[in-house]
């Protein structure tokens, strides 16, 4: 009977602790899901006015200057103010040394393109813990603004500047709407 009853208490334990962790496990998941979704938020509070106020006072042109130096600043600010690793991705990038996608990140922006296509009114962001590692990662969808330098249809001008820039560009022919790429971060666990 003293064995039986050590065994169910044993059981009762394993389970209890189970849930328990299973239990912080979602919590912690949301709580670092909040504190991504800042960050993004942060990243495209800064980029966005930075990439309107270069285009309003100096044109697109211009514009393409301040993105190919500032975005990544930015990026980098945040990462060492927040210690997540914080990065711009695609499937088509316009700068390859810092846009590739990882495996990883190659298959969630394949699964985005897919939500986007099939009209699905979920979010396009997705949160996951692997290996120790909590990683983020959210849609950047392609605005009207966007077209002028991402679009099937580029001026002259920004051509010949996204050539001086990202000689090895592939990020064009978007349409409205379409999956650009996806902010993604990664924190240490």
């Amino acid at each position: 009977m003293n064995n039986k009853m050590t065994a169910i208490a044993s059981f009762t334990f394993f389970i209890l602790t189970t849930i328990s962790a299973e239990a912080n496990n979602s919590s912690s998941k949301q709580q670092l899901t909040a504190e991504a979704q800042t960050i993004v938020k942060s990243f495209a509070n800064t980029l966005k006015p930075t990439l309107k106020q270069a285009i309003q006072s100096s044109g697109l042109v211009h514009a393409i200057d301040v993105c190919a130096t500032e975005a990544p600043k930015i990026a980098k600010t945040l990462s060492q103010k927040t210690q997540w690793d914080i990065s711009r991705v695609s499937l088509k990038t316009r700068n390859a040394n810092n846009a590739t996608a990882n495996n990883y990140e190659a298959k969630v922006l394949r699964q985005f393109a897919k939500h986007n296509s099939e009209n699905t009114k979920s979010p396009l962001e997705h949160a996951e813990i692997i290996n120790n590692e909590f990683r983020y990662m959210k849609a950047q969808l392609i605005e009207g603004v966007c077209l002028n330098c991402h679009g099937s249809t580029i001026a002259p001008e920004v051509e010949q500047a996204l050539k001086k820039h990202y000689p090895n560009d592939n990020a064009t022919g978007y349409k409205l709407g379409d999956v650009r790429g996806a902010f993604s971060l990664v924190k240490k666990l």
